[in-house]
């Protein structure tokens, strides 16, 4: 429940404190005096949008404090976990608002900064703020099954249609994927089977490439080492080989050496040394010729297989190193496609057994609505009376569609009212009139007092424009709730205030600087009865105002 509310230069307010108890507190005072003000303040702590106008004049930014005690199922702190925002156990969530006047805001739970969604979702765990004009559970179509589904507590049967539901989905789609990869694969055959054969025969291997390519370089490096060794040893041992030239002038010198003595001994003995050391040279080239790695077949099979990886790259435009993922990848659309129609079947069947299992589902949380809606009709029913809306109807439509498989169910709910014999019935939002539709809401409410809803409940004036009996049977009904859950209710009827455990007055009055104000305080019981004679007569109080006063605080 909302234990504490804590505001500061927000509009009128300049700083104000209020502290709250369970059960139904009402909160009254002059038009004008500030409770919408209270109610906007509180709106921006549950997460509400933001306004720059909420601001103090004066003031750079507003604060906004709400506090509650929660119990520790509650599923605010679920959320709480998921979100890590750190909250203990037994410790009250502190919702907090920072509003500045260039219309920014922050938010904070328990000191932490969050994000407004976050807050707007906690808020709307915590707080339901119903009025006059914005009877939110009753515009909402979309709730008015979750309502239905709350008062037949049937939250567990559309949790199970739920699972059924995405069971039912996980089946189409993957028969859906499997359909569409058999008709692709179906539409390629002859090219997919004449790519597979090409590609299984070439058998491309991951970094093929790059090995090749790096083997290719090196082999081509030697290629012109042994190039160069061939033109080397051909210099030195083919046809034009300076050794036999050199070898012939060797002989013609040393025979006219005995003739001119101490003249060519020298020049004999270094042609000598060139001849030996031409034919070691010689020798050397051959061998490196004959141990050279240089294998022409080598380079021209690396050669052959690079090229064509290449070229299989460029006809299935894919990186080379792709090739070896797309033979996989037609692989398995050849297997999918011969396989395909066993597959597909197999799915139909698993689809079409999902189907059924949702559409049972489905069908029996139907007939468990129907019967809900007759009990709630009923018990709605039953409250008008007293509302002073005897000659009305509540009805719950209920239209089921089988073709309509959502996570919820097959049906569509909407709630529908008559409100005087011989008129239209139509939806409620339609049909009613503001006062009315308070009046609903408050049965409707009564009708769920025990079936889960936010810990509080706020009524904003949603007694305007009704006086004695009609808003006894408000003030009685709100008590009613008040024994489930907190009711905050800002009204005009004595006749309701009269009902609340606990009055708050709002007033405004003049500060420093010839402005205003508004405050708000609990009255005691002296105080409270001349509140209420304010409200039966107006401004002037009458003794006659206050026995009356009187009566409806003792109910004699």
């Amino acid at each position: 429940m909302l234990s504490e509310l804590s505001i500061r230069d927000i509009v009128l307010i300049e700083k104000l404190t209020i502290r709250f108890d369970g059960g139904m507190s009402v909160l009254t005072g002059e038009t004008g005096a500030g409770k919408s003000i209270l109610l906007d303040a509180l709106s921006l702590a549950l997460g509400a949008r933001g306004d720059a106008q909420l601001v103090r004049q004066s003031a750079d930014q507003g604060h906004v404090t709400a506090v509650f005690d929660l119990p520790v199922t509650h599923p605010v702190r679920a959320v709480l976990t998921e979100a890590e925002v750190d909250v203990d156990d037994g410790e009250p969530v502190m919702l907090r608002r920072v509003q500045n006047g260039d219309g920014r805001t922050r938010a904070f739970v328990n000191d932490q900064s969050v994000s407004a969604s976050l807050l707007s979702r906690i808020g709307s765990l915590l707080v339901e703020i119903h009025g006059q004009h914005d009877n939110r559970a009753l515009v909402d179509t979309s709730l008015h099954r979750v309502l239905l589904d709350a008062f037949g507590r049937l939250h567990g049967d559309v949790a199970h249609v739920g699972e059924c539901h995405a069971h039912w989905r996980a089946a189409q789609k993957a028969l859906a994927a499997h359909r569409n990869q058999v008709e692709e694969a179906a539409r390629e055959a002859d090219f997919l089977r004449a790519a597979n054969e090409e590609l299984m025969a070439l058998a491309p291997e991951p970094g093929e490439e790059e090995q090749l390519a790096a083997h290719r370089a090196d082999m081509m490096k030697s290629e012109k080492v042994a190039s160069d060794l061939h033109d080397a040893e051909d210099t030195l041992g083919g046809p034009k080989s300076p050794i036999p030239a050199v070898s012939a002038l060797l002989r013609r010198l040393e025979r006219k050496a005995a003739e001119v003595p101490g003249l060519l001994e020298e020049t004999n003995e270094n042609l000598a040394k060139a001849l030996d050391h031409l034919a070691e040279a010689q020798n050397l080239i051959t061998r490196a010729v004959n141990t050279s790695d240089f294998n022409p077949s080598d380079l021209e099979r690396t050669e052959e297989r690079l090229f064509a990886l290449r070229a299989a790259g460029r006809k299935y435009n894919v990186m080379v190193d792709e090739l070896p993922a797309l033979t996989v990848r037609m692989a398995d659309q050849l297997a999918a496609l011969d396989a395909g129609e066993e597959r597909l079947a197999h799915l139909e069947r698993v689809e079409k057994d999902a189907a059924d299992v949702y559409d049972r589902a489905a069908a029996a949380l139907s007939q468990r609505r129907k019967a809900s809606a007759v009990d709630l009709e009923e018990a709605v029913m039953a409250e008008l009376p007293a509302l002073k809306l005897e000659k009305a109807r509540f009805m719950v439509a209920l239209e089921t569609d089988a073709a309509q498989r959502a996570p919820h169910g097959s049906d569509d709910v909407a709630f529908h009212v008559q409100t005087n014999p011989g008129s239209r019935a139509g939806p409620i939002m339609k049909v009613a009139s503001g006062g009315e539709l308070s009046r609903f809401l408050l049965a409707l409410k009564v009708a769920l007092a025990d079936k889960g809803s936010a810990p509080t409940l706020v009524f904003d004036e949603i007694d305007t424009g009704v006086g004695g009996a009609v808003a006894d049977a408000i003030g009685s009904r709100l008590a009613l709730l008040a024994d489930g859950v907190q009711v905050l209710s800002v009204t005009h009827a004595p006749q309701v205030a009269a009902r609340a455990g606990h009055h708050f007055l709002i007033a405004k009055s003049a500060v420093t600087g010839g402005t205003v104000a508004t405050d708000v305080r609990q009255m005691d019981d002296g105080e409270r009865r001349e509140e209420l004679a304010r409200m039966l007569s107006g401004a002037t109080i009458t003794d006659e105002a206050r026995a009356a006063a009187v009566q409806l605080l003792t109910g004699s």
